[in-house]
This record gives structure tokens, sequence and C-alpha cells, in this order.
């Protein structure tokens, strides 16, 4: 696929996704407003309040329009990226989001670079061992991983590693009386980061092992690889340069459907751990029945899932040559 005809491609899939966009905006806007509970009876809390206090609320953050009229505002804010301000917070949902988005994408990110790379490499190591006594031990850890909840799991490793060996802290990005900067800070934000990210991928990295395994015993049967063999390749190098590219086609399109949803998914891990993230955030804004933030969050999240589609879609196009667009 030439780089022009690439461009071209994205470009038209990337135009696709928009009434696919514009439908989840409609869609968040009206689960959200659906849902019971009062932002302003929030704000509030128990205090007592006028009725005229609250009805000047209720104008400023546009409740007292029509939900008609309300949703014509929102898509109109959200067409020129005005994701609106924040009940809560009181600051623009935008700069929220943007800030509380680099410690998501870091545990994500280690996260999936950790469960792809071990998750590729156990299923490698499986597949050339059959129903062997490794294979089955290997695949009944990943079977046992894969059915454990991510709430469970982080409050497991939380209170046996934080709160009894206290080999890890119980949570936050970073300790008080650490330097803001230099290779002390760096340590430990790795050390508040090794639960969190452990968590995080163990779901991931099951889902990863059993798909290369399955593929990869599937693909070292096939012709190709049996010709390699019968040329006199050593087992090595029938796997490293036959087998193995071709089993990873499928393997990439789920790495980058993951990117996705991890990123979408992050709200169990980070509310266990108190990570300051997006998936934090989300939580925080769900109590507060903070409609804006609700709003841009999931608008954010549904535009990184959609670009995260778009993006597999291209690099499996570079990589498998029988794939052609036109």
């Amino acid at each position: 696929m030439t780089g022009t005809r690439l461009l071209l491609y994205a470009l038209r899939r990337l135009l696709q996704a928009v009434p696919m966009i514009v439908i989840i905006l409609i869609v968040n806007f009206f689960l959200i407003h659906s849902a019971p509970g009062d932002p302003v009876d929030v704000l509030t809390g128990s205090m007592e309040t006028s009725e005229e206090y609250i009805a000047e609320l209720r104008a400023e953050f546009g409740l007292d329009k029509p939900l008609v009229q309300q949703l014509g505002i929102y898509l109109w804010k959200a067409a020129h990226f005005d994701l609106g301000y924040s009940m809560r917070y009181r600051q623009d949902v935008t700069g929220l989001i943007l800030s509380r988005l680099p410690a998501t994408l870091l545990l994500m990110g280690t996260a999936l670079v950790f469960s792809s790379f071990l998750g590729i490499m156990l299923g490698v190591f499986a597949a050339r061992r059959p129903y062997s006594l490794s294979d089955n031990a290997v695949t009944f850890i990943a079977l046992a991983g894969y059915s454990m909840p991510v709430f469970w799991l982080g409050q497991i490793l939380l209170l046996i590693f934080a709160v009894q060996l206290q080999w890890f802290p119980v949570q936050g990005m970073f300790s008080l009386r650490v330097p803001s900067h230099g290779w002390a800070r760096f340590a430990d934000l790795m050390h508040h980061l090794a639960l969190p990210a452990i968590t995080y991928s163990v779901y991931h990295l099951t889902l990863i092992y059993r798909l290369t395994r399955v593929k990869m015993q599937e693909t070292l049967t096939l012709d190709f690889c049996t010709t390699a063999r019968a040329k006199g390749l050593s087992e090595a190098s029938v796997v490293r340069r036959h087998a193995l590219p071709n089993a990873m086609l499928p393997v990439v399109t789920v790495i980058g459907l993951n990117f996705g949803f991890m990123l979408a998914g992050s709200v169990l891990t980070e509310t266990v751990f108190a990570w300051p993230g997006t998936g934090r955030l989300l939580y925080e804004a769900i109590n507060a029945r903070d409609y804006p933030v609700l709003l841009g969050l999931f608008t954010f999240l549904s535009l990184m899932v959609i670009l995260a589609n778009v993006l597999t879609d291209i690099i499996y196009a570079l990589i498998d040559p029988r794939v052609t667009y036109s």
C-alpha cells in the first residue's frame, strides 16, 4: 500500500466515523440525563437554600432549558471542541480531562506493553509444547487470571503487598515527601505504578496469551511451516521467521482494540488504587452528578476507541501485504 492510498484510506475511515460519533453523543446525552438524581441537589447538599438560588444554579448550567434545547447546545459546543464547565471542579472540562489524561495513559501504556509482550511470549512457549505439563500449567494460570474481577484482584494485591508486607504504597501516584524532579521522583512513580499496572494488565495478558497460543498452534501445522522444516530450518527459525509473523495478525488487531477499551475501562483500577486519572475522574463525576464532566469523558473516551480502531486497521494494512483498500 502506497503512502497516498494509505492516507486516503485513513481519511475515509475517519469520515465514516463522524456519523457514529454524532450518534454516540446523542445516546450519551440522553443516558446521562435519564439517570436518577439532580446535580443541583448534589451541589447544595444538605444546606438550606432558597428557591431563587436553586433557580440561579439551574440557569447557570443550562438545566432550566428543555431537554431538546440542551441537546442542541451540547452538540453545537462539542462541534467546536467546547465540552462545557464542570459543576464540581468549577473549571473547563477539556482542561480537566487533559490534566488527568497523562496519568491514565501512563498506567494504560505500561499495562498494555507488559501484557502484550508477556502474553505473546507465553503463548509462543505454550504453542511449541502443546498439551504438555508446562502448557497446561500456563493455561490454567491464564484462565484463573481471566476469571478474576479487576476490583477484587486489586484489593487482594493491596491487602497482601501494601497493607501486610508494606512493599508498595497503598494509593496515589506520588509520595508527599519526594522531590518534584529527578531520579527519586521517577523511582517513586514506578513504585506507585507497580500494583495498578499489574492489576490492570492481568485480564489483557490472559486474552493475548490465549489468542497467541491458538493461532501459533494453527500456524505451526500449516504447509509452509512443514516445508520450512523439510528444508532443514531449525524449529526456532520456523517459529521466528515463518509462524510468528503470520500468527501475529489477529493478535495485533486485539492489541489495537484493547488500547481503546483499556482507556475506557480504567474506572475500577484507578478507583481501587486512587490513581488520579480519567477513570477516577469519571467515578467522582458520577457521584457528583457532574453532567458536563460525564458527557465530556464519555465523548472523549468514545473518540479514543474509534481512533484506536482506525489506527488498528492502518497497522493491519501495513503488516499484511494481502490487504488492499481501493
